[in-house]
């Protein structure tokens, strides 16, 4: 009864987790398109959630010297490479095109697994990967010489590359010599942290024009003030989107969170339509669904093909379920 609630509590976290992420991209796109830089929208989402997740870092703060490496390249590729090549490319594209191309990473990961560590893939995972490919070249509209902004296309592709390297890095996650795992708590609020740096470097904030964020925002037939937008992406799609993953896949196993986690594509594609007009054609709706469809046959394969990857046994660093100890209490979350 007990796993029952469990697996039922952990679905309805993950799909917290894929609406709330789901949301980011259609409360982005209204202060890009009012002026706001999209790279610095991303750092204020970014330096946000990680001024928020500070006690966090702080109570995590061994893994800084345990695994500067993993945090660095969390940080750097997971965080701030997402959402920068991202919020770049729905500048250009619209969301919903910009979401289904980043859902691409998965399939990314076999394609790395089998071609640069040249390790075999199993018949589902193939087939996985020609759906996904064939839903590409649906939404991207290929037979027409690429539908959309062209540049766009590259940042989102910039996106799920960056995706696939999260998975790749996620085997470097697996337990330690000394047995314990990171905490996945402590790798996302250290992961922010280093993804705010490395955004403020790029970025340039100081430039930033505050002034933009006293204004309202055209969202549909609504015009709520800009800083009510930033609140949602940094409190919302963010930090709770965030701790709802982690939360989601202590319950579930990270390759069934993580198709429910798929669903955030839907959601974006959805709220897009409604909020920001953005429709999408015949063929993009058929491509999404084969890249979906793609995505979660590799996402079923994408912890095993990351551990292989890195050479190490163990599922991504943000989806692992706790391992029991012999006298049966947990021995880590991860």
């Amino acid at each position: 009864m007990q796993q029952s609630f469990d697996r039922r509590a952990g679905l309805g976290l993950a799909l917290a987790s894929a609406l709330a992420f789901g949301g980011s991209g259609v409360a982005a796109k209204p202060l890009i398109e009012q002026g706001m830089d999209s790279l610095h929208v991303v750092w204020l989402r970014i330096a946000g959630a990680a001024l928020v997740l500070l006690p966090l870092a702080w109570r995590h703060r061994a893994l800084v010297r345990e695994r500067p490496a993993l945090l660095a390249g969390f940080g750097i590729l997971a965080v701030a490479g997402v959402q920068a090549f991202y919020f770049a490319a729905i500048a250009r594209i619209p969301v919903g095109v910009g979401l289904l191309i980043e859902f691409f990473g998965p399939a990314l990961v076999l394609g790395w697994v089998r071609f640069v560590q040249r390790r075999p893939v199993t018949r589902q995972a193939a087939v996985g990967v020609l759906f996904a490919v064939t839903g590409l070249a649906c939404v991207v509209e290929v037979w027409a010489g690429l539908g959309f902004d062209a540049l766009g296309l590259l940042l989102a592709f910039g996106a799920a590359c960056c995706q696939c390297a999260y998975f790749v890095l996620a085997g470097h996650g697996a337990d330690s010599a000394d047995g314990r795992a990171p905490h996945p708590l402590g790798v996302i609020a250290y992961g922010l942290i280093v993804g705010a740096v490395a955004l403020t470097l790029v970025s340039r904030p100081w430039n930033l024009e505050w002034s933009l964020l006293g204004e309202r925002a055209e969202l549909g037939d609504m015009h709520p003030p800009a800083w009510t937008l930033i609140v949602w992406i940094v409190l919302v799609t963010t930090v709770l989107a965030y701790l709802f993953g982690v939360l989601a896949v202590r319950r579930l196993s990270p390759p069934v969170a993580g198709v429910v986690a798929c669903l955030e594509a839907v959601v974006a594609t959805v709220l897009a339509w409604v909020l920001l007009a953005e429709h999408l054609g015949a063929a993009q709706i058929v491509g999404g669904a084969l890249v979906l469809i793609g995505a979660f046959t590799a996402q079923l394969a994408a912890p095993a093909a990351s551990a292989a990857a890195s050479g190490e046994r163990g599922a991504p660093v943000t989806g692992n379920v706790p391992q029991p100890r012999d006298d049966g209490k947990e021995l880590s979350h991860q």
